[in-house]
């Protein structure tokens, strides 16, 4: 649905990279630099949304605060070292800030209460101000009444109750709450919203204490400054990789050990396209990689969590059904299941339809998702605590399963819809699940076939530089070549992963050539696309921006193949599409913005990656 068949119009909605995100690690919420919460889903992650105006400005809800005349300049900002999002309002008669959080006073807190916190401060002369509480629960399925009472609003529907507590008198009215109130300096005025346990809705709340909710505001400051001062990183781009640490850290759900991919879902690849999913569960994919991230900075604590949440998910697996005894993608509790369906009361981000839930991905066979797991539990088996015996049974289990179908074609790294090919990234990563398995063995002396798989790893590097390479290009080619056929042509930035994953020497003739060919065809400046939909179709209509992780990923080609005054320079332009606070979605426009979902561990974890493996070569 457009704005021209009925829905809001496109400035309903902010920019994308307009928002900061803040968290507790069970769920999350975007931050518009207008102050508005527009995308909340509690209590976890993948739970419907309540405040869902990101996805339709009309029927998706929002909780609004900012001053009540439309002349005030905006600023967004972390206080510093946190996940503590601060935004500004000035005005020639004054500046307010609303100062937002999620409470987190302890690791692994049996008592954790999710609450979101919005302080509302004086910081220079007055300012009136006003806010506007409208939830739509269940993705504004669910209808709801708003009820005052002593002290806030609740929020009552079937499913759910949503208290307010509110320092400035609320009216209610039509479902939602209003209210206007004055600041002078040094005035503040506290909101507090609580998701309410069954049976809970009668009590009347508890007044708000400013004493206490600086307590609160202090402990989490100190949560995330104790947490981030565990990080082994002194380089160059320090509040970058931080950035990104804390980013990956508030997409974890800490009860699981699981890291999610984005904390939204149906924000758009190109605006008014279909290309809109939903990414609010575990990309083995992605995971792995953040694992990876995560250890290269210290942060063995989170790698264990999420080694623990992979094992549950290994000792559940089986050989059977079409994707194999792996799945692409898991909810957060580690099932496969994960339904699409459309919202198709929702008009999408800025007419962006369909807005999907679930992911028809997760049945999709991608033999690459072997190599990527396989490798994190190498890493971690190297840098960490160290594997189970039960752990290495599992591993053997899918092994086994690899080596009778690792010559098969699958959707692999993208998630094409245009039916299964024989792709080359995933013949690398089947390698690298076949060849980090030997190590393992021969380094802990575990028990292994070790003759069948060493065979089968050498067949697969054969396979790659055999078929997967076009002489008249002289590089490497998305898809293998089939028999009495011509090599491919199509290009594809995942071959940039060749070296990182030590197939392949990053001054190797062959590498060299297929980074000359990718920067001829895919690279625009610093800027990555995947590939050429045109030349390789995906089954998907429309266009898409550039891939922010491919552009790490090329930065970190550049810096392996010896080339560091250019990968500098492309990190450094890299760094200035990063939106006000340091965030990046999953792709970048033709004219800067942010596309896709918002923020996304993916492409974090690469600028991580990147800017570690250039400090160490500089």
């Amino acid at each position: 649905m457009s704005a021209d068949r009925g829905g809001a119009p496109p400035e309903a909605y902010l920019p994308i990279g307009e928002h900061g995100l803040i968290g507790d690690l069970r769920s999350a919420a975007l931050v518009g630099t207008d102050g508005r919460i527009d995308w909340f889903c509690a209590p976890r992650f993948d739970s419907p949304s309540i405040f869902g105006a990101l996805l339709d400005a009309e029927r998706g809800g929002v909780w609004e605060i900012g001053p009540r005349c439309e002349t005030a300049s905006r600023q967004q900002f972390y206080f510093p070292d946190t996940a503590v999002l601060i935004t500004r309002f000035l005005t020639e008669d004054g500046m307010v800030e609303v100062q937002d959080f999620m409470p987190i006073l302890r690791p692994h807190d049996e008592n954790h209460r999710q609450r979101l916190v919005r302080r509302v401060v004086s910081v220079r002369g007055s300012m009136r101000m006003r806010t506007r509480i409208a939830p739509r629960l269940d993705y504004g399925r669910a209808p709801h009444r708003a009820v005052a009472c002593e002290g806030g609003v609740r929020f009552v529907s079937d499913g759910l109750t949503l208290l307010v507590r509110s320092g400035s008198g609320l009216s209610v009215a039509d479902g939602e709450a209003h209210g206007t109130f004055e600041l002078g300096q040094g005035d503040e005025v506290l909101f507090v919203l609580e998701v309410e346990e069954p049976g809970a809705a009668g009590a009347e709340p508890c007044p708000l204490d400013p004493d206490a909710t600086s307590e609160l505001f202090d402990a989490t400051v100190a949560f995330w400054r104790t947490w981030l001062g565990r990080s082994t990183y002194q380089g160059r781009w320090r509040e970058m990789v931080h950035r990104s640490a804390l980013t990956l850290k508030l997409l974890t759900h800490e009860p699981t050990g699981a890291v999610v991919a984005a904390p939204t879902l149906g924000l758009p690849e190109r605006i008014g396209g279909p290309r809109n999913w939903d990414y609010r569960y575990v990309w083995i994919r992605d995971a792995a990689f953040s694992l990876y991230a995560l250890l290269r900075l210290g942060f063995t604590e989170e790698a264990e969590s999420f080694v623990a949440w992979l094992t549950r998910c290994l000792s559940r697996a089986c050989g059977d059904g079409a994707t194999g005894p792996l799945h692409a993608m898991y909810t957060i509790d580690g099932e496969p299941d994960l339904p699409e369906c459309e919202l198709r009361h929702f008009e999408g981000y800025r007419g962006s339809a369909p807005v999907r839930t679930g992911n028809g991905a997760a049945q999709q066979l991608q033999l690459d998702v072997y190599g990527e797991l396989i490798d994190s539990i190498y890493l971690f088996n190297k840098y960490g605590a160290g594997i189970s015996y039960r752990a290495w049974q599992d591993l053997t289990t899918i092994v086994d399963w690899l080596l009778e179908r690792w010559d098969s074609a699958d959707e692999s790294v993208w998630e094409t819809r245009a039916g299964r090919q024989r792709h080359t990234y995933s013949r690398i990563m089947s390698w690298v699940a076949v060849e980090r398995m030997v190590r393992m063995a021969r380094r802990r002396g575990l028990p292994a076939d070790l003759v069948r798989w060493t065979r089968a790893r050498d067949d697969m590097y054969r396979q790659v530089m055999e078929d997967g390479w076009n002489e008249e290009l002289g590089s490497f080619v998305q898809r293998l070549r089939e028999a009495d056929e011509p090599p491919s042509r199509v290009l594809d930035a995942s071959l940039l992963i060749m070296p990182m994953v030590k197939f392949l020497s990053p001054r190797d003739p062959r590498f060299l050539g297929t980074m000359e060919a990718i920067r001829k065809a895919l690279v625009a400046d610093s800027l990555v696309f995947r590939y050429d939909p045109a030349e390789a179709p995906d089954g998907l209509d429309g266009t898409e921006g550039t891939f922010t992780i491919c552009s790490f990923w090329w930065v970190e080609a550049l810096t392996r193949s010896g080339r560091i005054d250019e990968a500098r320079l492309a990190l450094e332009k890299m760094f200035t599409f990063a939106n006000h606070v340091g965030l990046y979605a999953e792709q970048i426009g033709t004219t800067g913005e942010q596309l896709g979902n918002f923020p996304q561990a993916f492409t974090h974890l690469a600028l991580i990656s990147a800017a570690v493996n250039l400090d160490r070569s500089m």
